[in-house]
This record gives C-alpha cells, structure tokens and sequence, in this order.
C-alpha cells in the first residue's frame, strides 16, 4: 500500500466534486481509510496563488490535485519546482491527462489502484514561461471557448442551444490571420491561418480516441495549423476525429518540433492553455521541457504501446 503523505488542492466547484459531493472532511476519511496521512485545502475563498504558495511549502511528500485539467496544470508548475510528484484524482470534465496516462475516473476505482501507482516522468510544454500539460491554441478556439465558460453551471436544454448557436455565428465570422512561425531548426515562415495549437506531444488516431496522446515522453512538440474552420469544415473533423482518421485532412498542417515562436500583429494574444483562456505577451515562444513532470500513475501494461519509460543512455 502506497505510503505517501499527500497535499491536496481541491477545487470543491469542479463538475465532479459537486456531482461526487467531495469535502475536505471525505477526502480526509477517505484516504485514512488506507492509512494514508493528508491534508487537504478546498478553501475556494482564497486567490488561487496563495493556495499554490501553501502547496510549495507544504512538507508532503507529494501533491494530489483533486479538480479538473486546470487544477492539473496549476499544481504541476509547483510539483516541477520543489522537485516532488504529483498525484491527479480526475474530478473534472475532459481529465485529459488521466485519460492518457490511463488514471481511473471514476472514484471507487482510483482509490483501488492507487496502491498500485507509481512515479512515472512525462514531458510538459512551455509557453513564454508557463507550462503547460495538453496544448496551447490561438485563434477560433478560444473565443469559442470563453462563450463556453460563461454557460458553465448552465447545463440544460436551452443553454446547449444557446451555445450552439455562439458556435455557428462564431465560424460565420472566422477571418484568417498572418502568423511568422519559425521552429528552432528551420526558417521563419509566413501562415494565413484560422488556428495553432501546440501541443505537447502528439495526439494519435484511432476509433472513440479523440485528443488521445500515446506517447508523453518524446520530447516533442507537436504543431498544428488549421487553415480554415468554416461550419462544414468543422463537422467533417468532427465525425474524422470519432473515427480516427482526421490527421490528413485538408485544412490541417502538422509538423514536430522541439521549440517554435510565434509571431501575430497583436502585443498581447488571447490563448486556451489546458482548457483556460488566457492573455498572452506576444511572441509566443514554446520549447519542450522532456521528462520535467513525475506524476503517479498505473503501470503500463506490456502490451499497450507508449507512454513506457526511456532507457538510459548507453556510455
């Protein structure tokens, strides 16, 4: 049985911790069921920076972030810094990164195989300084993601309506831009696009696998151009993505790099980094930061390809 002492930073507004009704006090008695020692701040009072600072000074051997992707990324900065491993209890809506280190979901099955988990070190990207777990996405996304933040805790019939019809006046008014894009081996480079997205490591096809990345420790950045994003273009990558055949679609370049920067006309770049929208000071410069992350996950079976640790370097 794992041992650990854990720091958990809890955001007690995610979608699952209300649906689960998760409490500092269960989490508390949950956890001292297996004799493991915790504490534990679900105090949504507080700015988010100060509970960050409490995680960094916390002695616990480890941090567990009990929320959704945002709540991940956040913590994994902090896991990065004092050098400890991070443990993620998927509490949120798309829980991207359990999904691809194959972390159980659901509650009962996560506290079974957590005695089971053990550090495992992944990549993470860097934006201007900032990391980031997933991608970063500049351009039609995020706009449409903001509309969707605004409806959060709307669920329901009419609000699905409503942001279905910001979705379709959204791509009806989509313009392309001027991106320079210069990776760190090649020549800068003029794009007319309606997207980028950066994402750390590859996102791989397969039926019912969408957004799912095999590998996180090749080092590599993946970049994603989208040339244009009108509503039919949308749902044919749609349909491609369920299916598991959208990587040659003729709106979409890919290309793998190490590091990139990219250059708008604008100073400050609206982005989605890990599901937020965020402001950002433009050039953007992403470089990849391999294996920097340890987190705590299930073994890999032998029979699943990726995600499998490097083996050291001869000599």
């Amino acid at each position: 049985m794992l041992q650990t002492k854990f720091h958990i930073v809890l955001n007690a507004n995610s979608g699952g911790a209300t649906r689960l009704g998760i409490t500092a006090e269960r989490l508390h008695g949950l956890f001292a069921e297996r004799g493991i020692a915790v504490s534990v701040d679900a105090d949504a009072s507080r700015p988010f920076a100060e509970r960050l600072q409490t995680a960094r000074n916390s002695p616990a051997e480890a941090l567990l972030s009990a929320g959704g992707d945002g709540t991940v990324t956040a913590l994994a900065e902090v896991a990065i810094a004092t050098g400890r491993s991070l443990a993620v209890l998927p509490l949120g809506t798309a829980n991207l990164l359990a999904r691809d280190l194959t972390i159980p979901t659901t509650l009962e099955a996560w506290f079974e195989a957590l005695g089971e988990m053990a550090p495992r070190r992944i990549d993470v990207g860097e934006v201007n300084g900032q990391i980031f777990l997933h991608k970063v996405v500049i351009g039609a996304v995020p706009g449409i993601a903001a509309a969707r933040e605004k409806l959060r805790g709307h669920d329901g019939f009419a609000a699905r309506i409503a942001f279905l019809g910001h979705f379709v006046r959204r791509l009806s008014r989509l313009r392309r831009f001027a991106a320079e894009i210069t990776p760190r081996s090649g020549e800068p480079r003029i794009e007319r696009v309606q997207s980028i997205a950066v994402a750390n490591n590859d996102y791989g096809e397969g039926l019912g696998q969408v957004f799912h990345r095999p590998r996180l420790d090749e080092g590599m950045l993946s970049l994603y151009l989208l040339r244009q994003l009108r509503l039919r273009d949308a749902l044919r990558l749609a349909t491609e993505m369920v299916l598991g055949s959208w990587r040659n679609d003729e709106v979409l370049e890919m290309e793998s790099v190490r590091a990139v920067v990219v250059r708008t006309r604008r100073s400050l770049v609206r982005a989605m980094l890990d599901g937020e929208v965020v402001t950002l000071q433009g050039p953007l410069r992403f470089r990849t930061l391999p294996l920097a992350l340890s987190v705590l996950a299930p073994p890999v079976a032998e029979a699943e390809p990726g995600l499998v640790e490097p083996e050291p370097e001869a000599g």
